[in-house]
């Protein structure tokens, strides 16, 4: 088996004129995900944003806190899957 890490990484919201921050962890580092489940929400000013796993796996890291200040291209949070070897 190899481990592999995919990152989650902040995309361009198009919120150019908001303050981005981080309003909720929706999974506890630890957790099994899948690709696609919402794990972090995001603010821009009124506006909740929901981002999504990467890839299945394990959340090993969470990079930022809540109410922490984001900006586009930010890496959130680590995922960690394990593939069968070729």
């Amino acid at each position: 088996m190899t481990r592999r890490r995919y990152e989650l990484i902040l995309p361009d919201l198009g919120f150019d004129d908001r303050p981005i921050s981080v309003g909720l962890w929706l999974v506890e580092r630890g957790s099994r995900v899948a690709a696609g489940d919402q794990v972090l929400e995001v603010l821009a000013g009124s506006a909740v944003v929901d981002l999504a796993a990467p890839a299945d796996g394990v959340l090993v890291e969470t990079l930022v806190d809540e109410d922490a200040p984001l900006r586009t291209g930010q890496r959130l949070a680590v995922v960690e899957s394990e593939q069968d070897d070729p």
